[in-house]
């Protein structure tokens, strides 16, 4: 499986050191930008790429951003996105589940390093629950997607 990955400066840093935990165990990371700390960069340039990759070839994408917010907003514009921003574990395991999000954003202001690493283990490793009432919201939300493109 492919993880696609992107960070703003203000998730840079955290970025390279989750991309090294991720090839670690034995992930292929696809990382999105920004090659290099650039603090004039902006985040949407990253979310874009990331949360394309991830509606068109599938995969998994882990974002980065300072609160992570932004990063959000930009890739659950993409059809088929059920992106998240997570603050601790149990979130992730109830985001996995319960809402099969295929996009994980973290705040690189309020998550550490190691938080996040623990945070992307327990997303990536938690399954889809695949009950009843999360496929018929899950199918309600690819609907409301449907319509707003046939607008």
């Amino acid at each position: 499986m492919v993880i696609y990955i992107g960070a703003d400066h203000r998730g840079f840093n955290h970025k390279e050191a989750i991309k090294e935990y991720l090839a670690g165990l034995g992930y292929t990371v696809s990382d999105m930008g920004n090659e290099k700390y650039d603090e004039l960069d902006d985040y949407p340039d990253f979310a874009e790429k990331v949360a394309e990759k991830v509606s068109v070839e599938g995969g998994l994408g882990i974002l980065i951003c300072g609160s992570g917010v932004g990063m959000d907003i930009v890739a659950n514009k993409f059809p088929g996105i059920r992106s998240a921003l997570v603050s601790n574990s149990e979130q992730a395991m109830d985001a996995k589940t319960d809402d099969d999000i295929n996009i994980l954003n973290l705040a690189a202001d309020y998550t550490s390093v190691e938080d996040s690493k623990k945070i992307i283990s327990l997303w990536i490793g938690t399954k889809f629950s695949g009950g009843e009432k999360y496929k018929r919201r899950i199918k309600k939300i690819t609907e409301i997607e449907e319509r707003l493109r046939n607008r």
